[in-house]
């Protein structure tokens, strides 16, 4: 069966372009892609057509100008056309290009030619619809912060991904040194698209599991605490999840989490100073923050 899918296209000023991302996410696009025009940026999104109507795509309208105002920067054009599903599969890709992340990993377009020659490590990626490019602030902010986790070279690390979306971070992670990974996400379209990935990038599904669901059905195949828990995802959620931590941590387990906007910090670091963590780090990258903690 054929779906039709709604493609967004936002052509903004760059400064609101972190906003325009977080509207798009929290209105359930996928596949979301940006790229510069002259002094402006092209935000591109997905939605399957079933998940939204013409009064929703007007009402998203409206926020992303209301934004501009607030920020009193040029409104925003925004366009919506119906696709069928095989022309979605590669419209967004022509706008992803390979991208560096910290000092050590290239986010490569698995559809692309890979280099030749590389002094980084490339990380293979066909994110399909779930979330995780590398192009998005909050996932640099995570890769990068596990870059530095492991720079160490800590020998059998073993990560859990809580909303691995894409399995990017998990990817990451294992190229980066990590030994295991066990990644879930309560999105079946995700849950593929991570296992996809990781055949891309050669690693065997023993050393990255990953499964449908949260929390608790990692804690039927994690049998020994975590050292690292990494969760990419909106902060509201962080909320609920944070109690949970302590299933599968010890007392020297650190996490890196994201998806967080600035104004939303003081609840999320609330909740974890409540429940036994601390933020030892808050790195910020325009309207995102990606928090570092550990055991108190």
């Amino acid at each position: 069966m054929i779906h039709s899918w709604w493609e967004i296209q936002v052509l903004c000023d760059p400064a609101l372009e972190e906003s325009v991302f977080w509207r798009l996410e929290t209105f359930g696009c996928r596949g979301t892609a940006s790229q510069s025009q002259n002094h402006s940026c092209l935000v591109s999104a997905y939605l399957p057509e079933e998940e939204a109507h013409l009064l929703d795509l007007a009402a998203l309208s409206l926020f992303l100008r209301q934004d501009a105002l607030c920020m009193e920067i040029s409104l925003p054009v925004v366009e919506w056309n119906l696709i069928d599903e095989q022309d979605w599969a590669s419209s967004w890709k022509q706008y992803w290009e390979p991208t560096k992340i910290g000092d050590l990993i290239l986010v490569y377009p698995a559809w692309l030619e890979p280099p030749t020659e590389s002094d980084r490590i490339l990380l293979h990626l066909d994110p399909g619809v779930a979330f995780g490019t590398g192009t998005h602030a909050t996932t640099q902010l995570c890769l990068e912060s596990v870059e530095m986790r492991l720079s160490v070279k800590p020998e059998n690390l073993v990560v859990a991904d809580i909303g691995c979306g894409s399995g990017i971070l998990s990817i990451g992670a294992i190229l980066l040194g990590a030994t295991q990974a066990y990644a879930v996400d309560i999105d079946p379209m995700a849950v593929r698209s991570a296992r996809q990935n990781r055949k891309l990038n050669n690693i065997s599904p023993e050393q990255m599991k990953v499964e449908q669901g949260s929390v608790e059905e990692l804690l039927q195949f994690v049998h020994e605490p975590v050292d690292g828990i990494l969760c990419n995802i909106l902060a509201e959620v962080i909320i609920d999840l944070v109690p949970k931590f302590d299933a599968i941590a010890k007392p020297k387990t650190w996490g890196i989490l994201s998806g967080i906007l600035l104004d939303q910090a003081k609840p999320i670091a609330d909740t974890l100073e409540q429940h036994g963590w601390i933020v030892a780090t808050l790195w910020k990258r325009q309207e995102w923050c990606c928090f570092n903690i550990r055991r108190s």
